[in-house]
């Protein structure tokens, strides 16, 4: 069945669409603001003609791209293309900054595409048993999950503890403004209507990393910095790191599609959660935030491990398991499919077909970057002065084309103002940001299962899938706390 499925696809005018769906969908991943939500929902009429599987081919390839093309200027300029690229600055960028800008993309890319297989290879032999897992996730289950999340807090804190918490607060106190979930009470809107509808993720996020980072360099004049263009000799990653990496990768990889089956969940989750864990595991946690490949590595395994796994809920349940999937659903739909449990049995050929577009894209995503890495890295040689008002630009016309709306522009600016003034007096933004992300998730979730059981916090604890990560939240909490006082004790008494 995969391999009639893979040959469906293997048509030579489909192959091409599908190159032009991958280099597509990383360019608009590559630019702040420009998601691969966006380039699927553009592309959608061109698939009208199409028959379906050739169709879906071709928003797989847009969606594949899409997602791996935010790990550019992730690495390169520390501008998170996508929020799934959020944690791939946190390494990627101080790699960079090392003169190691070719080994920092070429591992991002190798990654990426091992995180995409993982989850293709996971999407095959358990997409419908793990739709029935998810099926079983209820708000509770949503609430300790997203609980256990915010403990990467304390992880990707670096220096001061303190300093981290108080980021996350301010990031989960953000999330306040606006109408409430669930019962749409307006909270600290101070009577100004754009504010109705909260902050949402992508200005907030290209203001917090995208013009703050211009704004510093703005400050700190035109430095002359020294890059290895010359020195990439294929991916930049020997067989020997990428050999002591496999169960990051693979570790990532599973994360990022167990993840990615949870609707409403996201690919920064993903990331930020397979980086989280990586660093807790890791002979040598001191280092992440430094410019490590380990942290890279987590990121984009866990963030393409979302590909696979959000097209399990869609296919098994015709439930999609993020917002582009969201749009591949309408898109099937549009061609006359129904997904759901029948359509593996109804029509086979479609699925295995869908399969395997998702491999190939893959394999084209890694041709693509491979070639492209010696371009992309030429992005550094464009002096500061130019490149940073262009930059400007670019991440201004994305946040404008989410919604059409001016608003989205001037929260753009404000939260690189803030992200600005927070960095001067030592405040890091990876916390606020996770606090930005899960915090809206964490109270909606909890809204709805008290509602769920009248106010009765009992299932929090007799629900088995509740109550283990629950019980992994105190775990991490313990470990961190032990971590903060080993640190304590070396530094005072050493």
């Amino acid at each position: 069945m995969l391999l009639g499925g893979i040959i469906a696809v293997l048509d030579f005018h489909t192959i091409l669409l599908m190159f032009l769906g991958v280099i597509i969908g990383i360019i608009f991943g590559s630019i702040p603001g420009m998601t691969a939500t966006m380039a699927v929902v553009l592309f959608i009429p061109v698939t009208f003609s199409m028959d379906p599987i050739s169709g879906m081919a071709v928003m797989i390839s847009l969606y594949v791209g899409g997602i791996s093309g935010g790990l550019i200027p992730a690495v390169l300029l520390n501008m998170p293309g996508t929020p799934s690229s959020i944690a791939s600055t946190f390494d990627g960028y101080p790699l960079t900054q090392k003169g190691k800008a070719g080994k920092a993309l070429g591992t991002a890319v190798v990654v990426s595409f091992l995180g995409g297989v993982i989850s293709f290879l996971i999407l095959i032999f358990a997409s419908p048993l793990l739709a029935k897992v998810a099926l079983k996730f209820g708000p509770f289950e949503y609430f300790s999950l997203i609980f256990f999340a915010l403990t990467m807090i304390a992880t990707v804190t670096r220096g001061s503890f303190l300093m981290g918490i108080i980021s996350g607060l301010i990031g989960m106190s953000i999330t306040l403004i606006g109408m409430a979930p669930v019962d749409g009470v307006d909270r600290f809107t101070f009577g100004f209507i754009q504010l109705k509808q909260g902050f949402e993720l992508l200005p907030v996020l290209i203001g917090l990393f995208a013009v703050s980072e211009i704004f510093k360099e703005a400050e700190s004049g035109v430095k002359k910095e020294i890059y290895d263009v010359k020195t990439v000799k294929g991916f930049g990653l020997s067989f020997k790191e990428l050999k002591e990496q496999i169960f990051n990768v693979v570790r990532s990889g599973v994360i990022g599609t167990m993840i990615g089956i949870l609707p409403g969940i996201g690919g920064s989750t993903a990331s930020i959660l397979s980086y989280g864990q990586a660093k807790k595991s890791s002979k040598y946690p001191e280092k992440f935030g430094t410019g490590i490949i380990d942290g890279l590595v987590a990121s984009e395994a866990g963030n393409n491990g979302l590909t696979g796994g959000a097209l399990v809920p869609l296919l098994a349940l015709g439930i999609p398991g993020d917002s582009t999937t969201a749009v591949l659903l309408g898109a099937l739909m549009i061609q006359g499919v129904q997904p759901g449990p029948l359509l593996f049995k109804t029509n086979p050929k479609l699925i295995y077909g869908i399969f395997g577009a998702l491999l190939i894209a893959n394999f084209i995503m890694l041709l693509v970057e491979f070639y492209g890495i010696r371009i992309f890295i030429n992005i550094l040689k464009i002096p500061k002065e130019i490149l940073l008002p262009i930059v400007f630009v670019t991440c201004s016309l994305g946040a404008f084309a989410l919604n059409n709306n001016i608003f989205s522009v001037y929260v753009v600016i404000a939260f690189g103002i803030i992200g600005y003034l927070l960095s001067k007096v030592g405040i890091q933004l990876a916390p606020l940001i996770i606090g930005f992300i899960l915090g809206p998730m964490a109270e909606s979730n909890l809204r709805r299962a008290l509602m769920s059981s009248s106010g009765d916090l009992t299932p929090l604890f007799t629900s088995p899938i509740s109550l283990l990560f629950l019980i992994a939240t105190l775990i991490s909490v313990i470990s961190v706390i032990f971590r903060q006082y080993r640190l304590y004790r070396n530094t005072n008494f050493n």
